[in-house]
């Protein structure tokens, strides 16, 4: 298989050299309130995706591990220990064995970022040291994001203390659902500004904000506050990522683009487990962003269980048979 690759620290901070990053803008109502979805047009454009491309054997496989240098390989679970956090690192830092990726002329790969809550920042950071692959955190209250204002600005502003580069933030869902989009660019605006230089991505939550049109004027709103990269979910809601709202949401970023001159980034997060997903939601970005989407730093995958499929797919690549699942444990 002949495919270059490099580290998606060294592809990624490359990239950012170029790439201005968002800066953000006043809050134009007008535009917000223009924004529309089609939700019957929408769906059925989703309802084709899967069918619409489909790449095989060598091509499929390369595909693949691009699909795991964008992979936010995450673990966010109540009983979360500093050794299980060391061990996902350790499956960060090699994602795929070394004979599969010597059996496809692949020199190694890292994944995107590893996320994490703020308790195990410092963990992370160590046992990645020298890897330059970035680590993420959940803040401002995750999932819910209730807590007191001061505590969810206060919280983003120890996180990047401990070392992340990265910060996902959860949204008021409220400001969204009562149409109090003011309130919603200040509160973004002010975690953006907490974050410093660390980026932030803004968490959507879709599944609760009740329409496409919500999701899509939402998008705008934390673009313009100034977001790095807008993501679907926390990955705790009943209804997670989906390809009617990450094409609503892609469509604001082209949009946001188009008319700022500004690139920002898109996350989808929660349920996506299987490899095939991977591959029609690389897809969606190639087809309605374009290439310059497919990099670390502007397009990750939120999951914890995809790595160990799309491992199962490599592995029946270069040898014909699925192996257990048990073989490709994370933590």
């Amino acid at each position: 298989m002949n495919m270059e690759t490099q580290s998606p620290d060294s592809r990624s901070r490359a990239a950012s050299d170029d790439e201005p990053r968002n800066p953000g803008m006043e809050l134009d109502m007008d535009w917000v309130r223009a924004a529309q979805a089609n939700t019957s047009a929408v769906e059925r454009r989703a309802t084709t995706l899967p069918g619409r491309r489909s790449v095989k054997k060598d091509h499929q496989a390369a595909w693949l591990l691009k699909a795991i240098t964008l992979i936010d390989l995450t673990t966010l679970s109540g009983d979360d220990t500093a050794g299980r956090v060391r061990r996902l690192c350790a499956k960060a830092r090699q994602p795929v064995a070394g004979p599969l990726l010597d059996a496809m002329g692949m020199d190694p790969i890292t994944v995107g970022a590893v996320c994490v809550y703020h308790d195990m920042v410092e963990t992370a950071v160590e046992a990645l040291a020298g890897t330059g692959i970035p680590v993420a955190a959940v803040s401002t209250g995750f999932p819910a994001g209730l807590s007191p204002f001061s505590l969810r600005v206060a919280e983003i502003g120890e996180s990047v203390k401990a070392g992340a580069q990265e910060i996902d933030i959860v949204i008021s869902r409220r400001h969204v659902l009562t149409g109090n989009w003011q309130a919603l660019y200040d509160e973004m605006r002010t975690f953006r500004e907490a974050c410093g230089d660390a980026h932030v991505k803004a968490i959507l939550a879709t599944g609760e904000l009740g329409t496409l049109r919500n999701v899509a004027r939402a998008s705008l709103v934390c673009m313009m506050a100034g977001a790095d990269f807008i993501k679907t979910s926390t990955g705790k809601e009943s209804v997670n990522a989906t390809l009617p709202v990450s094409l609503v949401m892609i469509r604001a970023i082209r949009d946001y683009h188009e008319r700022t001159g500004y690139r920002v980034g898109y996350k989808p997060a929660g349920g996506i487990s299987k490899a095939k997903d991977a591959l029609v939601y690389l897809s969606l970005i190639k087809d309605e962003l374009g290439n310059r989407w497919l990099q670390p730093d502007l397009f990750r995958f939120g999951a914890s269980s995809l790595l160990g499929d799309i491992e199962r797919q490599l592995e029946h690549h270069v040898t014909g048979a699925y192996s257990a699942g048990y073989r490709h444990g994370l933590g």
